[in-house]
């Protein structure tokens, strides 16, 4: 398994998943850092002001993001993400990870440009093993 990602981003507003993806995250050493924002919004302000002060590279590789949040959820992040992701050195690997199991859901996010992939949670070692592979 690869462990040369600087840092993973978790865009849930589950404690309970976040502390398990991230005991996940450095049992494995999978990435050297964690972020973490409780919605798409705080996410979405951090990756704007990285870009607007030239650091667009500090955006993270990977991005687990969940649909169902408060304040600005999955969906309203992937629509607003779309802009900023056009201006990035490098694709960011965004994963929709979400406990809906509902086809429209799933084909919807696969349907976006900028989502790598659509997994249900809980997320496994398996999954992880696809995500970085």
């Amino acid at each position: 398994m690869p462990q040369n990602i600087e840092t993973v981003c978790i865009i849930d507003d589950d404690s309970i998943y976040i502390n398990l993806i991230t005991k996940i995250l450095e049992l494995k050493k999978i990435s050297k850092s964690v972020l973490v924002f409780k919605n798409g919004k705080e996410a979405l302000d951090y990756f704007q002001s990285l870009v607007d002060h030239g650091d667009a590279n500090q955006i993270p590789g990977i991005i687990l993001l969940d649909l169902n949040m408060p304040i600005m959820d999955g969906w309203e992040f992937l629509d607003q993400f779309a802009a900023i992701n056009e201006k990035l050195p490098e694709r960011t690997n965004l994963y929709v990870v979400s406990s809906s199991i509902n086809l429209r859901d799933i084909d919807r996010a696969k349907s976006i440009d900028i989502v790598s992939d659509y997994i249900t949670k809980p997320l496994n070692l398996d999954d992880f093993d696809k995500i970085l592979n």
